[in-house]
């Protein structure tokens, strides 16, 4: 009898552990569809205020002006305002070697993905996690830094809210600027449009300042110059700064090699340069 009774109430303890622990479970599952339909209202908010945008709308604004002489092709002088130091340039004109190297140390997935790089964001966290919580790499595409300069570049971003905000807004107008523009369109946009240093926007203006030449007879070496300021222009400035603008061509020469758009002979030439 004293058996039985025990095992009534050890029975009576599993069923109640069972109703319990499925009390639980149900508790989690409501939580998650509440978490996933607020989630839902957010994102929707911070899609619904994004700003709209075009084609026209992401270019960059403003240019260097050229005074020429009666006949028309010899410059007599140039007058640049306050953040227009830039002389846009097609990507025709456009030597493939700079848009390579640009491509592969900026956003080498960036003819593979839809404007969001899943997996440059997944990287940068693995690295981060791996690097002690370190997370300085970067996975913004270069889609989402034109948007960054030309869209998002005048608002404020004080609290981690309006931070988080920005990106997502950033991320679905990348997605949404893949659908109108094709990637050349994007590229040549891109780089038009970037701070280079030494007060240059755009690669041409870039060419000039640091070469004094046209960006179409950049060398490989010249390119990967150019190209490695753009992660920091004060602190890869090859002026004021050429160790470390040495340092980072390396990184961009080595990239391209990775990703196949130079030969071994082209990148130990432009090493030797």
């Amino acid at each position: 009898k004293q058996k039985r009774i025990t095992s009534k109430k050890n029975m009576h303890k599993k069923k109640l552990g069972v109703r319990l622990f499925k009390g639980f479970l149900l508790c989690i599952f409501v939580c998650c569809i509440l978490a996933a339909i607020g989630g839902g209202f957010i994102i929707k908010h911070v899609i619904d205020n994004a700003p709209e945008i075009t084609a026209d709308s992401i270019k960059p604004q403003g240019y260097t002006s050229t005074a020429l002489a009666d006949d028309g092709t010899t410059t007599i002088a140039e007058f640049t305002g306050a953040g227009a130091n830039r002389v846009y340039k097609t990507i025709d004109q456009i030597p493939e070697d700079l848009q390579h190297a640009f491509v592969a140390i900026e956003d080498s997935r960036f003819y593979k993905h839809n404007g969001v790089d899943i997996q440059g964001i997944i990287r940068a966290f693995v690295v981060g996690i791996t690097h002690g919580g370190n997370f300085s790499e970067g996975a913004s595409t270069i889609t989402q830094q034109l948007l960054k300069n030309n869209v998002f570049d005048f608002m404020s971003e004080d609290t981690l809210a309006e931070k988080i905000e920005r990106k997502l807004q950033e991320q679905y107008l990348a997605i949404q600027l893949e659908k109108e523009m094709t990637k050349d369109e994007i590229l040549e946009a891109y780089l038009n449009t970037i701070n280079l240093g030494q007060n240059t926007l755009g690669i041409q203006a870039a060419s000039n300042r640091y070469f004094n030449k046209d960006v179409s007879e950049l060398t490989i070496s010249e390119a990967a110059v150019i190209a490695g300021i753009t992660k920091s222009p004060n602190k890869y400035n090859p002026v004021t700064s050429p160790e470390d603008n040495a340092a980072r061509r390396e990184l961009v020469l080595e990239a391209m090699k990775k990703n196949g758009h130079i030969s071994q002979a082209e990148y130990d030439e432009a090493m030797a340069d």
